[in-house]
């Protein structure tokens, strides 16, 4: 559910962006399931802003999803590349941390025709980093189960 057009048409758009970013984070099945469990976890860190009454949009989700294909530039990717990654992952959190989402529920932003919740970036922004930080364990953990020195240690 969005509140306006306005602000479907920046979620979409915020959608877009992401998968960009993810092909170009060469993003894989483990981002994605990064992504997939990041989207309850999100929700449910709403809760900690129990005077939230009503939320909708995707906002929260799109957070994590930025921070998860961020990770994977910065794990897989080297030199600049790799920058842009660590400089997108400080991007949001700067972001989330000028929104004051400890400040209350909802924000008036100038320009738009809804209130926005901090409250959904930075429950989706922690979530995406928790996600994002096992999906790269994960991948680091299957790559050394695939090497071949590994093979021949349990002779």
């Amino acid at each position: 559910m969005h509140w306006s057009w306005g602000h479907l048409a920046a979620n979409l758009a915020g959608t877009a962006l992401i998968g960009a970013l993810g092909a170009r984070a060469h993003a894989d099945r483990a981002d994605a399931w990064a992504w997939f469990v990041a989207w309850p976890i999100t929700q449910l860190g709403l809760q900690l802003q129990p005077a939230l009454l009503h939320y909708g949009g995707l906002s929260g989700v799109l957070h994590a999803g930025v921070v998860i294909a961020a990770i994977g530039l910065v794990q897989r990717e080297s030199g600049l590349r790799r920058g842009v990654g660590a400089l997108i992952l400080a991007g949001v959190a700067l972001k989330v941390g000028l929104e004051q989402p400890w400040q209350g529920p909802l924000r008036e932003v100038a320009g738009w025709s809804i209130a926005i919740a901090p409250a959904a970036h930075l429950s989706g922004a922690v979530a995406g980093l928790c996600c994002g930080l096992a999906a790269a364990a994960w991948r680091r953990r299957a790559a050394r189960g695939s090497s071949p020195d590994r093979s021949h240690r349990h002779r």
